[in-house]
């Protein structure tokens, strides 16, 4: 009779390798690289895919609003799931639903099958999100920890970066489903990659704790009204009815919010993490960082069509020294603040990228390109010193029975930045252009003479970079506040076994 021998996860060969450690970060960063392409891919593709189903424009962003909606406002209630029944668990059967979803999107007969998919997948993308950051943290030990993440913070934030360069590659060459069929295999990949490799999912928390439902719906709602106001408020106006009822519907929930897990035994968000000084400043600043990258990376495609007149298909080569910087910066940041903590590190980075927005904030009709390369690239650079420690010094900052909640949290900050860094400097733009037009007496954009245009432009792109300036700086003073860990201090500290996982 032959004898099957059980396959035990993660496989030997690999738990069993010196290198484990490095496995697990590749395997987490194929996860987090296909979560986060997906937050800004579709963006190119919303035109075609307006044409082939011939629907409304309003219809077709739910399919970019449906996927970044969900994924931001669930973050924390994936985390919190995470902890509660394991976090390599959850990852895993993130890759399962992404991959399901993206496949879904990719069949879609109709755009409302298509929204619907895309909140599956951003369903996904959540719990792959979530759960990144937390195993790495728990599979380095702490004096190598800010190298690990640094890779990871990296990696994500140039497949947010390059998702619509990306997009409007295989859209030209191909066909628009390509952006969702691409993610199949990789997702395959990535589910046996998790099942051999990852530790054995281990629940972290008492089996006792029950999931703080009414937590879940009062944050999603709140959350979920919060984003929508601001999304929505530049397509139809500030004053409407409808922004007006999302943000006074944040007003009244979001006490209501505090209010519930402060008295419930097992709240979905303990806000008791808050009280640590460094995860609270480090989420903060995380925001900050991306409002700051994410608005420039929107306005910068303006700039150089309209005003330098380059083709759309080389703005994208033009922008890709902010992501390469960061890519190559990023892995060294991360290893030196392991060493000297994350204080100076994060301090330095948003400073340089203080010098970066200074710089855009004094670009005119006839800067020389060299000299806009030479600013992305100090852009990438201060970001890439920027987000690898402060990642780290999240995570060392929360407790280790809530990781998965420190992992949620940070990822839904820096999906807040980004949501608010394009569309209110969009708003701030938008607005000081429109108002210089009508001043010109040119109440239609389109029928104004390019001269004037010009003024109109540059006007609105010089106040709004200067906004980011001010954002810059405050990222700085908030930056230097923080508590500097070094790695004398973090060897002391007991590296608990990955089995918690």
């Amino acid at each position: 009779m032959l004898m099957t021998k059980e396959i035990v996860f993660p496989h030997p060969y690999f738990s069993s390798n010196p290198k484990w450690k490095w496995f697990i970060l590749l395997t987490v960063l194929i996860g987090a690289t296909m979560s986060a392409l997906d937050v800004s891919i579709v963006n190119v593709a919303t035109p075609t895919i307006e044409n082939r189903f011939e629907v409304p424009m309003a219809l077709v962003e739910w399919v970019v609003m449906g996927y970044m909606l969900t994924l931001t406002v669930f973050l924390p209630f994936f985390g919190r799931l995470a902890d509660m029944f394991g976090r390599t668990k959850m990852y895993n059967i993130g890759f399962i639903i992404f991959t399901i979803g993206s496949a879904l999107c990719g069949i879609s007969p109709n755009a409302y099958f298509l929204i619907f998919s895309r909140v599956l997948q951003a369903v996904g993308a959540g719990m792959l999100q979530a759960n990144s950051v937390a195993i790495i943290t728990q599979s380095f030990p702490k004096n190598e920890l800010g190298r690990a993440i640094g890779i990871q913070g990296a990696v994500q934030a140039i497949a947010m970066s390059i998702g619509p360069f990306i997009s409007g590659i295989l859209i030209s060459l191909l066909n628009w489903r390509l952006i969702f069929y691409i993610n199949v295999p990789i997702g395959i990949i990535g589910t046996l990659m998790a099942l051999f490799i990852l530790p054995a999912s281990k629940p972290s928390l008492k089996k006792d704790n029950k999931i703080d439902f009414l937590g879940v719906i009062l944050c999603a709602l709140g959350l979920g009204s919060l984003v929508l106001a601001i999304d929505q408020g530049t397509k139809i106006g500030w004053t409407s009815p409808f922004i007006i009822f999302c943000f006074l519907a944040f007003l009244i929930i979001l006490p209501l919010f505090i209010y519930r897990e402060l008295k419930t035994a097992n709240p979905m968000l303990d806000l008791r993490i808050f009280k640590n000084w460094d995860f609270s400043t480090g989420n903060i600043t995380g925001f900050l960082s991306y409002y700051v990258l994410f608005a420039v990376l929107f306005l910068m495609p303006f700039y150089l069509e309209d005003i330098m007149h380059y083709d759309a298909e080389i703005v994208g080569s033009i922008l890709t020294p902010i992501p390469l910087a960061m890519a190559l910066i990023a892995p060294f940041a991360g290893a030196i603040s392991d060493k000297i903590g994350s204080r100076i590190m994060t301090t330095i980075g948003m400073m340089v990228c203080v010098v970066a927005t200074f710089l855009l904030s004094f670009l005119n009709n006839n800067i020389n390109i060299y000299f806009l390369t030479f600013v992305f690239v100090i852009l990438g650079l201060g970001m890439g010193i920027f987000t690898p420690p402060n990642n780290s010094a999240i995570m060392l900052s929360a407790p280790e029975d809530k990781l998965g909640v420190a992992g949620g949290v940070l990822n839904m900050m820096r999906a807040l930045g980004l949501i608010f860094g394009v569309d209110i400097s969009s708003m701030i733009f938008t607005s000081l252009k429109l108002n210089t037009l009508a001043q010109h007496g040119y109440i239609i954009e389109s029928k104004a003479p390019f001269t004037i245009y010009k003024i109109a432009f540059m006007k609105g792109f010089s106040v709004t970079m200067i906004s980011l300036l001010v954002v810059c700086i405050i990222a700085v003073i908030i930056s230097f506040t923080k508590k500097s860990i070094r790695r004398t201090d973090l060897i002391k500290q007991n590296f608990e076994s990955i089995d918690m996982l």
